[in-house]
């Protein structure tokens, strides 16, 4: 296999796969983070963002993957749907949204299903780790189709918080597109920032962006990433002021500012070197398993 660096790409061609956030409990109407923003809007101009990038370049592709509170999937791809020019009418693409629409609607409702018995308090994270692995297998079953293919990028629409508990999977994710050299974008229409997302897009070379007005987000979308690779070098494209590097602790998958980290595993604990010495210890001598973290650390 070719390594990365002799990879050839198609000239201001894109592959754009977009990390849509279905939590039903950020577009609830409880919710009151996106007070501005109702989950039609939201996916109206969505839906006119990718049009416009259909349509900047007839070779240009688009995936879709849903984040929900406990599944992903993909559920839109412009490479198996046929959108060709006779499609297009008065700058619209109904087949686009009617598909997406559907599979959209299948998706959540198997998303609710496997939700029914549990009720998190607050607004509970999406499952974003899982989808960025959606998006990065996709990525590189195009890497090997062939050694002509689009630039690919990753786009994260994201409004939930982060989940601690996905931190060891999502740097992996993270890590994993920069070996690649995939830049994961990120636009980010909660009331909070995501350090994952910052940490994201500051190592993988991406743009990290939360909007002042949720009103005008086709604008920002059209304006910072509708954007392909070759363009950006030539534009002023928004920096962020800072990057949260705080990590999650193995233990209690907790955000911390100042912990611990095993020299054997590299791992990160908020807990005392003496203590998870003698943890190591007993592990090493055989007299007890690492079953659960949480409970032997507690």
């Amino acid at each position: 296999m070719a390594s990365i660096t002799s990879k050839l790409y198609s000239d201001d061609v894109s592959l754009l796969v977009v990390l849509l956030d279905t939590n039903p409990f950020l577009w609830s109407g409880e919710n009151t983070t996106t007070n501005s923003l109702s989950f039609p809007k939201f996916l109206t101009h969505v839906f006119s963002f990718l049009n416009s990038i259909l349509l900047l370049n007839q070779l240009n592709q688009v995936v879709v993957i849903a984040t929900g509170l406990n599944s992903c999937d993909y559920i839109y791809d412009s490479s198996s749907s046929p959108t060709t020019v006779e499609s297009l009418e008065n700058g619209r693409m109904p087949a686009l949204c009617s598909k997406l629409l559907q599979n959209l609607e299948e998706f959540l409702a198997r998303d609710q299903e496997l939700n029914k018995d549990e009720s998190p308090p607050g607004i509970a994270s999406s499952l974003l780790s899982g989808s960025l692995s959606l998006a990065l297998c996709y990525i590189q079953k195009v890497f090997r189709s062939g050694p002509l293919h689009p630039q690919p990028r990753i786009l994260c629409l994201q409004g939930s918080s982060d989940g601690p508990e996905q931190y060891v999977a999502i740097m992996n994710a993270i890590f994993s597109a920069q070996r690649s050299m995939v830049p994961i974008d990120a636009c980010v229409i909660g009331a909070q920032h995501s350090a994952f997302l910052q940490q994201a897009s500051y190592i993988t070379g991406g743009v990290y962006l939360k909007p002042p007005q949720l009103d005008g987000l086709f604008q920002y979308l059209s304006t910072v990433f509708s954007t392909d690779l070759q363009s950006r070098s030539f534009l002023q494209l928004p920096k962020p002021v800072g990057v949260d590097f705080r990590a999650s602790c193995f233990c209690h998958k907790k955000t911390i500012d100042m912990g611990y980290i095993c020299s054997v595993c590299l791992s990160i604990f908020c807990l005392s070197l003496v203590r998870l010495t003698l943890v190591l210890l007993q592990l090493q001598t055989g007299r007890g398993r690492l079953q659960n973290p949480s409970s032997i650390l507690d």
